[in-house]
């Protein structure tokens, strides 16, 4: 016998459709392996495969007919194999009659390609979000986007987490004292804001310069008091790490006394980590949106805070036709 509208907990519409199916991409095998163990879910067996000549083919190795599918799968480095792979992801789902496929993206690349800033420059999240769309998704579940407003690029549902809150809860157990959050850009300053809400403390606001295209910025100046204080820079990602060391610098030189960093995605590429164990930052947190690509993993200075937890409550909550947004108490509606 079918579940009734009126048999449903308070808030749902219309009852789950069909058993869980959750799959992880090649970019994403470790988070996705972590978000299945709490939901308390097998991994849908899958399959990857790159040709010699680069070509991406995808398999699933089970029935997912009728299922609520979700695939995990990450847009970073390699951007467009994964990217790719992620479009085929999605369109084998719906090839195999999957229920719903919603497009588990847990870091975004291409978010920082929102406007056309420039002549003659394509608005690169836009293309990628119709793409998305048109291989089949139904819905997307993303963190940390780096602008928010990217929600609006999709005619599909996007469900935006994040990941402040986790490492808030982590931060909360350092006990730090006269704790002051600083953005390192006016970019990232209302984001910075809602950290320092969660922590109960003032705000600073970096002032920096990106003259070109090359992953670095010159750090000119900080607004707000920060001498004699231990300060938390946040931001929402780091490639080459120099203007996380280049605005822990301006800290120290300001007076500050111990600097700490958060970032949600950690892209750190080639000797970035090296560059920030070498810095004066005393720890950079990060959550694992992004594996590290690194050998024998991240140096001592940094801390990855897992954000799994998050991301199946999520999806448990998209499962059971349930408010994503009460994940976020402390944020006011969403």
């Amino acid at each position: 016998m079918s579940e009734s509208v009126t048999d449903l907990a308070p808030g749902v519409t219309e009852p789950p459709r069909g058993d869980i199916a959750l799959l992880a991409g090649s970019g994403s095998p470790r988070l996705a392996a972590a978000i299945a163990r709490e939901l308390g879910e097998p991994l849908v067996p899958c399959e990857a495969h790159v040709f010699s000549e680069g070509n991406v083919f995808v398999r699933i190795l089970e029935n997912v007919r009728g299922k609520d599918a979700f695939i995990v799968q990450g847009v970073h480095f390699p951007v467009n194999d994964n990217l790719v792979e992620l479009l085929f992801w999605i369109d084998a789902l719906k090839r195999a009659s999957a229920a719903n496929v919603t497009a588990v993206i847990p870091f975004f690349s291409y978010a920082k390609g929102d406007k056309k800033d420039e002549p003659r420059v394509s608005i690169r999240a836009r293309v990628c979000a119709d793409a998305i769309e048109a291989a089949g998704a139904d819905r997307c579940l993303m963190m940390d986007l780096h602008s928010p407003q990217i929600q609006g690029f999709f005619g599909i549902p996007v469900d935006h987490l994040y990941a402040r809150h986790v490492i808030c809860d982590h931060i909360r157990t350092l006990g730090l004292e006269n704790l002051v959050v600083c953005s390192p850009d006016a970019g990232f300053a209302k984001d910075a804001a809602a950290y320092a809400n969660l922590l109960g403390c003032p705000v600073a606001i970096g002032y920096k310069q990106r003259m070109d295209h090359t992953e670095s910025a010159e750090v000119l100046e900080v607004v707000g008091e920060v001498e004699g204080k231990n300060v938390l820079i946040t931001d929402d990602f780091a490639i080459s790490g120099g203007s996380l060391v280049k605005m822990a610098e301006l800290l120290k030189a300001r007076g500050a006394n111990d600097v700490y960093a958060c970032i949600s995605h950690a892209v750190l590429p080639g000797q970035a980590p090296e560059r920030i164990q070498n810095s004066v930052i005393k720890q950079l947190f990060v959550t694992d949106t992004i594996e590290s690509p690194h050998r024998h993993g991240y140096p001592e200075k940094l801390k990855t805070v897992s954000v799994a937890p998050l991301f199946a409550e999520a999806i448990r909550s998209i499962h059971n036709r349930t408010s994503v947004s009460r994940l976020f108490p402390d944020d006011g509606p969403q």
